[in-house]
């Protein structure tokens, strides 16, 4: 049994063991209906686990190569490198193997290309929930609310009497229904907590984008890419059943952005390639054994649509795993509301909370 655990910064990783299969198990601390394949696809922020049986025949070094390079879907500079470990058999012939000297003529077998698309997409696919009677899918089969929201990178108009080192002489940014998130210097979960009154942020989240228009088609530099800066927040009441589609755009370049929610794990109930319509991709959801994680790796030029049961009150982050992006303001947050019960409200902070 491996577990394999994604702790890059900014790449989604494909990962295969030379001439050998993978059974995928679990995914992010969740069961799944097992299923076989030659190699996996991990977002940042993502864990799988996977069973594999040493049943190969080593070659002379009594070696096999374990191997993971990046999925690349950004137009941008990448670090194109691959990984490399080598896993050995305790009774292989050549207990002494080295790895070879000239790891560039080694053969990786079945890891994928760098930009194979196809397997990131059929790989996601057959992820589902074991949906036992003991590990049931208790994904929410109605909303009540639902909030779409596009993932874009963005140019900002570079200040007057200002040098601009970016692309066109601008400044690089990136945003949710065009809201660049600003972290403010006092803590949100706090003045909820204390109830402050304060400006520092608002529970005015647009549930929408602000402009229709064709988000995963035409000019990447067409579209006017300003963004706004501040802190808005998507508040829910305890107990919510809340939708959020997440649609990347085609500004700058059309990208794989693995999201992650804090404080929740979340049902990948659907995804695909294009704009989202919701009046007819709805009725193609999975409610019966769709995913379950807390990182969604939304598709290249497509669009994902989670569930979240809003059960675990107080303040939390919603970003991209993708560093830079989170830096630049991809990244939005949620407040969840105290329930009537005193299990369903904020705990208070612990008597020994260091002050900031």
């Amino acid at each position: 049994m491996l577990r394999i655990i994604n702790a890059a910064l900014a790449n989604e990783l494909f990962f295969a063991i030379a001439k050998h299969k993978l059974t995928v198990v679990e995914v992010d601390a969740v069961y799944t209906k097992p299923f076989t394949t030659t190699s996996i696809m991990i977002a940042p922020g993502q864990t799988t686990t996977v069973l594999m049986t040493a049943n190969q025949v080593p070659d002379s070094t009594g070696m096999f190569a374990m191997a993971a390079r990046p999925y690349l879907t950004s137009v941008f500079p990448s670090n194109n490198s691959t990984t490399i470990s080598f896993l050995r058999y305790k009774n292989a012939r050549n207990r002494r193997g080295k790895p070879p000297s000239n790891l560039s003529s080694l053969k990786l077998y079945n890891l994928p290309a760098m930009e194979d698309t196809a397997f990131a997409t059929k790989f996601s696919g057959n992820i589902k929930s074991l949906a036992s009677p003991k590990y049931p899918c208790d994904v929410p089969k109605t909303i009540d609310k639902r909030v779409i929201t596009t993932i874009s990178l963005n140019l900002q108009d570079c200040p007057a009497k200002k040098t601009c080192l970016g692309f066109r002489g601008k400044k690089f940014f990136a945003s949710m229904n065009n809201q660049s998130f600003v972290r403010p210097s006092i803590s949100i979960l706090e003045s909820y907590y204390k109830n402050l009154t304060t400006t520092s942020f608002s529970s005015d989240f647009p549930e929408k984008p602000p402009n229709a228009f064709d988000y995963t088609g035409g000019d990447p530099l067409s579209q006017n890419m300003n963004t706004e800066f501040g802190t808005k927040l998507i508040v829910v009441p305890y107990g919510t059943n809340l939708e959020i589609v997440l649609q990347d755009t085609s500004f700058l370049n059309l990208e794989n952005h693995p999201i992650h929610v804090h404080g929740h794990n979340f049902f990948i109930v659907g995804s695909g390639f294009g704009n989202f319509n919701k009046a007819k991709d709805p009725k193609r959801y999975n409610l019966v054994d769709p995913p379950e994680r807390n990182t969604v790796a939304v598709p290249s030029g497509g669009w994902a649509a989670i569930r979240i049961k809003a059960d675990n009150p107080g303040v939390w982050f919603i970003h991209c795993h993708l560093e830079q992006h989170t830096s630049w303001g991809l990244a939005a947050g949620f407040i969840v509301q105290n329930g009537q019960e005193p299990s369903q409200r904020l705990l208070p902070p612990p008597q020994d909370l260091p002050s900031c």
